[in-house]
């Protein structure tokens, strides 16, 4: 361990010639291109709103990482600066800077700060051509609510100066402890804590006996945070084989890839699983390690799926042995997860889409298990989804049942049925494009009801709205709605996660019982569905694209 002498910095207020007025945050954080936040001030500018309003700062303990992507350093020597202009009492950093989202999550709660800042962009791609990101997260290490992120925004518009430290810059190569000026920094490494939370919620012996029985696997970390921490996890503690681990080192451009773990961007790992049989199991994780891929051989997981098949066998991993006390998915998430939890007499909630709204439903202890069709699942462990938690999680249920991944789907659709889903996404279209299409659609929904779809009738059209049963806050607009008489249903929303053009996200959902055809492609099962939202909303008159971006 490293220790550093006590500076003496000095402390100087910069004055901004005009506020910027882009900084409102979305739902995770303020997402921009790295040349934005390479612009002079911009990123100072918004640190500082940060700190007027986070609760607390005086005198406070700060979680500082992020997912090692192109500014990473640069951005964690200004907070620290910024945050000792500001009378930060301590802040906790980790090696390299690496810090997961789940595991900063874990962080927070367990050094009891007044929250953290997470620098990533989560799934966007890296490097100076790429994106980068500032995320928030408060005392309970979830994501902060959006009274907060709007306050922030308010401050950020108005905006005359920033105060912020001249000091070297604290070495982050090792675990240490420094200061500057009367602020301690205290450097660890970042993979411990989360790896001891681990132990405590799975049986490492149980994993770790099915992973030595000839039972290979291929986890890709798509050279984003989750490295580190697969490796100490699958091949340092559970026995399997060096390199299972693929693309492990962080690197700031993610070796120029896209770090979102699906189909489409994680490929390679797909065709290892899907079209060979060289290994039983894969997982893939994104770029601030809180999204997870599922895949057996030959076998693909769609998320809702694994957010039902997680729930089902809940009581197979020894935290979560004595039962759950409820589940909560997002609204654009499948119901297959409802079907599991009104036969397990438990409580299942329909949220916007947000870990923020999970949030309050695990502190009031209303729910254990959420999680979201966007490849995230989490519980009451973090305040985040997490990702190597999930890939956890199926080992031991696959430790216990001694069956293929493939297996455990079959067996849990002939009890459940299936609910075949797919979204489609269309990608960096047009913000005009996008919300002429939006807005059309959306105008036109109170005229649905009745009217015949995909071979169905429409009982209900609307735009989604969500009263929290813990705080009675109201959040509307949350997506656009066509529920069909036999249950199934198209969403249709636009995302904020994106910094070029708009995405737009289409959510399709056909529900078939135990007693029929369960091993349908979900493309061609939702085929009529497909081409029915395609003519309703023009999308690809108003889009020009003749096909989704990526498919799920």
């Amino acid at each position: 361990m490293t220790t550093s002498a006590p500076a003496e910095p000095t402390q100087r207020q910069v004055r901004l010639e005009t506020p910027f007025s882009d900084q409102k945050p979305g739902t995770s954080g303020l997402r921009k291109s790295s040349q934005q936040f390479e612009q002079p001030h911009y990123l100072e500018s918004f640190i500082e709103a940060v700190l007027r309003t986070l609760p607390g700062v005086q005198g406070g303990t700060l979680v500082v990482g992020g997912d090692g992507r192109y500014g990473n350093r640069r951005a964690i020597d200004v907070i620290l600066r910024m945050g000792a202009a500001h009378g930060l009492s301590r802040v906790i950093l980790t090696t390299g800077g690496i810090l997961s989202t789940p595991a900063a999550s874990n962080l927070i709660r367990k050094r009891q700060a007044i929250g953290g800042i997470i620098l990533s962009a989560s799934h966007n791609p890296g490097g100076p051509d790429g994106d980068f990101g500032v995320k928030v997260n408060g005392a309970n290490g979830g994501p902060t609510p959006a009274s907060f992120t709007d306050a922030v925004f308010e401050c950020s518009k108005t905006l005359e100066q920033y105060s912020l430290v001249d000091a070297p810059a604290i070495p982050l190569d090792a675990p240490g402890k420094h200061s500057i000026g009367a602020m301690n920094v205290e450097v660890i490494d970042g993979v411990d804590d989360f790896v001891e939370l681990m132990q405590q919620l799975f049986d490492f012996d149980r994993i770790g006996a099915l992973i030595r029985s000839d039972f290979p696997l291929a986890f890709d970390a798509m050279h984003a945070v989750t490295g580190p921490y697969a490796q100490r996890l699958l091949e340092g503690l559970l026995g399997a084989p060096a390199g299972s681990v693929r693309n492990g080192i962080p690197l700031e451009d993610f070796g120029g890839g896209h770090p979102d773990p699906n189909l489409t961007y994680a490929h390679d790992l797909a065709d290892l699983l899907l079209k060979g049989d060289a290994y039983r199991f894969g997982a893939a994780c994104d770029g601030d390690g809180d999204r997870n891929m599922i895949l057996g051989q030959r076998c693909f997981v769609n998320p809702s799926d694994s957010l039902a098949v997680l729930t089902a066998n809940a009581s197979v991993a020894p935290a979560y042995a004595a039962g759950l006390a409820g589940v909560a998915r997002s609204m654009p998430t499948s119901s297959a997860v409802d079907v599991v939890a009104r036969e397990l007499g438990i409580d299942c909630y329909e949220t916007p889409t947000g870990w923020k709204f999970f949030g309050n439903l695990l502190d009031a202890g209303r729910i254990t298990l959420c999680g979201e069709e966007s490849f995230g699942t989490g519980s009451n462990h973090v305040r985040e989804k997490d990702g190597l938690w999930a890939v956890l999680f199926w080992l031991q249920i696959l430790a216990e049942r001694r069956c293929s991944v493939a297996e455990i789907m079959a067996s849990h659709w002939g009890r459940f049925g299936r609910h075949y889903y797919s979204r489609h996404d269309y990608e960096a279209v047009a913000s005009e494009a996008a919300h002429g299409l939006y807005d059309r659609l959306e105008d036109i929904l109170p005229n649905l009801a009745g009217q015949s779809f995909a071979g169905r009738s429409i009982s209900v059209a609307d735009n989604f709205s969500y009263t929290d049963p813990i705080d009675g806050s109201v959040t509307g607009g949350q997506g656009l709605r066509i529920l069909l008489e036999d249950g199934s249903r198209v969403v249709v929303r636009l995302s904020g996660t994106g910094t070029k053009g708009a995405t737009i996200r289409v959510y399709l959902e056909s529900y078939v019982p135990s007693s029929g055809d369960l091993q349908q492609d979900p493309q061609v099962a939702l085929a009529e569905m497909i081409n029915s939202i395609n003519a309703l909303a023009e999308i690809q008159q108003r889009t020009g694209m003749d096909r989704p971006t990526v498919i799920t």
